[in-house]
């Protein structure tokens, strides 16, 4: 029975595997970081600079330069032939992270193949691997070799050495490196620093302009990364970003949350078993780093697998509620029923608020008493606790106005865009706009979107400005009048939601002639209808 059991749960493991690759490669962007990538490298070779390689997309290559050597090889390979490759591997490296996790999961051996094969499953399923699948990322391959490295399932003379190897090719692990030193791994963190000082140092030596650019501007950089403040950057300055926190502010608040943050998830990981330990520094990294992408946050998946493996009541419900928020975009899903801005702001930051939590608290008694094998049993009085506090966590939030300045998806849009339909929709050409020349100040329309809402339209002649407001003491935000057709001037812009939104125009003296809030709602409840 249990070899039956296991056989189904790895069949079902590979049609989720098979159906994720086939929508994958359906996409006309599919593998557009490997597309990155490839295309970096093949200038590279072709003697142009690596750091100034643009794809189509916009993407730029944004590693150290040993990432460049590991990764000079697929260029010897057609595209297409290496986004089969990396399907596979991506793959297998879920497997493997399976594997390693599920030692931690269970001390039975006999039970361990079916864990190892549900984790799997549950890994494929997940936000952070099926990110990695689409974009054709690295980060998978980062994640196994410092759990590996972490769990110290490499042979000891060897330890240190992947931390070291995957610092160099991304620099968020050598956090581990803090960890090997805090748990008395002293040799493991003398390696991981040896590693990577040496793999750096190659790359010096066969990139040296590569790499001065790298260490003197790029990696200062992170406006290259991309829009830091968007829903996908679930780290702590990502959430800080959304927050609205001061630009002077900011830089040293968030360090000084990130050292809390990180003393605190060491402390936790001193007292618990290696793969629990190296799961929590693992979740750290994802919390301090300055960006940490959904394809960044394997993390926090494993961490939630570990949570729902305990014995706890807490524990368990805590885990659930950590892999529901991995597994779908919990700010999309319930957006038709988060009425209170600031519980949508607690469904679109659930993944940095989650996996802060778990680096200040830890696993709780597992990690502690990890010895213990058998626990009372969980009574209605552990779930009735687990549900009044994550029912009072939510009146919290909900009685919470939005952050000023909270909308990271914001975005006004130029002349040049006046051709896209999709932001343009009120009034085509110049013989639909001028019909829209009315008495009104403004003449406007709302679209709904799974993550935004877009809203355009047309102004009168009376009209010299218009504002727009995403939420009550957040600061105004310009739209552009566009001069796009004779006689008519329209705008177009979106938002993350219309809950609290208004739209301001005023006149050349600067006085207010018509303000819109409740029926930009109405005109998106209509919409949605």
């Amino acid at each position: 029975m249990r070899d039956r059991r296991v056989a189904l749960a790895w069949a079902a493991f590979v049609v989720v595997a098979l159906v994720s690759c086939v929508l994958v490669l359906r996409r006309p962007d599919r593998l557009s970081d490997l597309h990155i990538y490839y295309g970096a490298l093949a200038d590279l070779h072709a003697g142009r600079p690596l750091y100034g390689f643009v794809a189509a997309n916009g993407g730029p290559f944004t590693y150290p330069p040993f990432a460049a050597l590991v990764l000079g090889p697929i260029t010897a390979v057609p595209e297409g032939v290496l986004q089969g490759i990396w399907l596979v591997a991506t793959c297998a490296a879920v497997v493997a992270i399976a594997g390693t996790v599920g030692v931690a999961l269970t001390t039975q051996r006999s039970r361990r193949p079916l864990v190892v094969a549900v984790a799997a499953t549950v890994l494929m399923l997940s936000a952070p691997v099926q990110s990695n699948l689409r974009f054709g990322q690295v980060s998978i391959f980062i994640v196994l070799m410092a759990l590996l490295d972490g769990v110290g399932l490499v042979p000891p003379r060897l330890r240190g050495v992947l931390v070291g190897v995957a610092s160099a090719i991304k620099l968020t692990p050598l956090l581990f490196v803090v960890y090997f030193l805090a748990t008395g791994r002293y040799r493991d963190a003398g390696r991981a620093v040896a590693t990577f000082l040496a793999c750096a140092g190659l790359a010096g030596i066969v990139l040296p302009g590569e790499s001065w650019t790298y260490w003197t501007e790029a990696v200062r950089q992170t406006s290259r990364i991309g829009n830091l403040a968007s829903l996908g950057n679930q780290s702590l300055h990502g959430m800080l970003l959304r927050v609205g926190v001061d630009e002077a502010a900011l830089p040293v608040l968030w360090a000084t949350l990130v050292a809390f943050v990180c003393v605190a998830a060491l402390l936790r990981a001193r007292q618990g078993r290696s793969g629990h330990a190296a799961v929590l520094v693992g979740c750290a990294t994802v919390a301090a780093s300055p960006v940490s992408w959904t394809h960044h946050q394997v993390w926090p998946v494993l961490a939630a697998m570990l949570l729902i493996g305990a014995s706890g009541v807490t524990q368990r419900a805590a885990g659930g509620a950590l892999l529901a928020a991995m597994v779908v975009s919990l700010g999309a899903v319930l957006s038709p029923v988060s009425t209170r801005p600031g519980v949508q702001f607690l469904f679109e930051n659930a993944r940095a608020i989650g996996v802060l939590l778990l680096c200040l608290v830890g696993f709780g008694g597992v990690a502690v008493a990890a010895a213990r094998t058998h626990r009372r049993p969980a009574g209605r009085r552990g779930w009735l606790r687990v549900g009044v506090t994550a029912t009072v966590a939510v009146a919290f939030f909900a009685v919470q106005p939005l952050p000023a300045g909270a909308d990271p998806t914001f975005k006004a849009y130029a002349l040049d865009d006046v051709v896209n339909p999709r932001y343009f929709f009120v009034c085509r050409g110049p013989v639909e706009c001028a019909a829209y020349g009315t008495d009104a100040p403004v003449t406007f329309g709302t679209r709904a979107e799974r993550t935004k809402v877009r809203v355009n339209g047309v102004v009168s002649p009376q009209v010299t400005r218009l504002e727009y407001f995403s939420a009550p003491g957040g600061p105004p935000r310009v739209i552009p009048l566009l001069d796009a057709y004779p006689g008519s001037r329209t705008f177009s812009f979106r938002s993350a939601s219309m809950a609290q939104g208004r739209l301001v125009a005023y006149d050349a003296d600067g006085r207010p002639i018509a303000s819109y809030d409740d029926e930009l709602a109405a005109a998106l409840r209509a919409r949605s209808r």
